[in-house]
Parts: structure tokens; sequence; C-alpha cells
């Protein structure tokens, strides 16, 4: 299988990194998740801000990628906008942690227009 698909999983993986940032080392209640990560502060709390928006990028991404492969896309296109994408959300996540809201948006934007290019390419746009 191809970069590109194992992309999804990895991809679907990543809000999972993001809240273990947000609960590890912290008290946390199980009987309560939402509540004691709505109620975290400083890195935590923008972790699970990270967690939260990784969970939105997921669909649309997923349903991008497997839309170009399923209309044959170049395997090799497939795994750079795969790889790229990774790179843009994890960037993305990190700026979340380090407080940086211009990099990260930049980054969040990269991403968004990788998706944008994955539905192109499907089309035979690009």
């Amino acid at each position: 299988m191809i970069f590109a698909l194992w992309s999804i999983l990895l991809v679907a993986l990543l809000p999972l990194a993001w809240a273990l940032v947000a609960k590890a080392g912290a008290p946390y209640d199980n009987n309560r998740p939402r509540e004691v990560l709505a109620a975290a502060s400083g890195y935590r709390q923008r972790a699970n801000w990270a967690q939260q928006n990784a969970w939105e990028a997921f669909p649309t991404y997923a349903a991008a990628m497997l839309l170009a492969w399923q209309m044959k896309v170049p395997d090799a296109r497939l795994d750079l906008a795969a790889l790229v994408f990774i790179l843009l959300r994890v960037c993305h996540g990190l700026c979340y942690l380090a407080d940086q809201a211009g990099l990260r948006s930049l980054s969040w934007l990269g991403g968004y227009l990788v998706v944008v290019a994955l539905f192109l390419m499907a089309g035979g746009v690009v």
C-alpha cells in the first residue's frame, strides 16, 4: 500500500498525540474527561485545542485522499501531498503548543490548500 493511504491512519492518530500531551502529568478524572480538559490552561489547553482541530481536519483530508486515489492520481503526487499535509499538521500542533498563532494559521492554511489540491487532482484540474 502506498504511503498516501497509510497517511490516512497517521492523520487519524495525530489527534491522539495532542490529547496525550494535554493529559500527561495532569490530574485527570476519566469519569469527566471533557470537563477536565475544558478546565485546562496553558500548553495543556492549547494541546486540547490542537486535538480538536486535528479531528476537524481529518474527515476532509481522508475524503480528498481516497477520492484522489480512486481517480488514479499518480502515486508519487499522492505521496508528496500526504507528506506535506502531515508535516503541516504536525507544525500546526506544535505551533499551538508554542502559542505561535501566526505560524499556526499559516500551517492550517497550507494543510487546507493540500486538501483542495487533492480534490482538484481528483477532478483532473491540476
